[in-house]
């Protein structure tokens, strides 16, 4: 029983924190990267090839999720994406990871950045908007 809930919580061996690097260096080798922040947040400017799946529109749209691949979540500070990374992980996806400090170290490394101009959209369940 401990096992299981250190898995849920902190991602057991197959998942837990990286750094802005390290995400950045593993979504470059085909890892999803989530974004999970509001749709305010998101226009402001977001990490280049993310997907945007507000926290509060996660459960519903699962399937856009590769239930087998690794999936990095990110928030604007880390703690969103640490639960989105627990809803996951409590969902079976057993290979997530939390960004430590969210999009503020992606913007605080100079890694790739975008806005809302040049993203595309797709409706999700929800009534909100996924975006890639």
């Amino acid at each position: 029983m401990l096992a299981r809930l250190w898995h849920i919580f902190w991602g057991g061996p197959k998942g837990g924190n990286l750094s802005a690097r390290d995400a950045h260096a593993r979504q470059r080798g085909g890892v999803l990267l989530i974004d999970v922040r509001s749709p305010a947040e998101w226009q402001a400017g977001h990490a280049e090839d993310a997907l945007h799946i507000p926290l509060g529109d996660l459960t519903r749209n699962l399937d856009l999720l590769p239930k087998d691949g690794e999936i990095i979540a990110m928030c604007q500070s880390g703690l969103r994406s640490g639960i989105a990374a627990m809803i996951l992980r409590s969902r079976g996806f057993e290979r997530v990871f939390n960004l430590n400090g969210g999009f503020m170290a992606w913007y605080g490394a100079g890694l790739p950045i975008e806005t809302d101009g040049r993203s595309r959209l797709r409706r999700v369940r929800g009534g909100s908007m996924a975006s890639r």
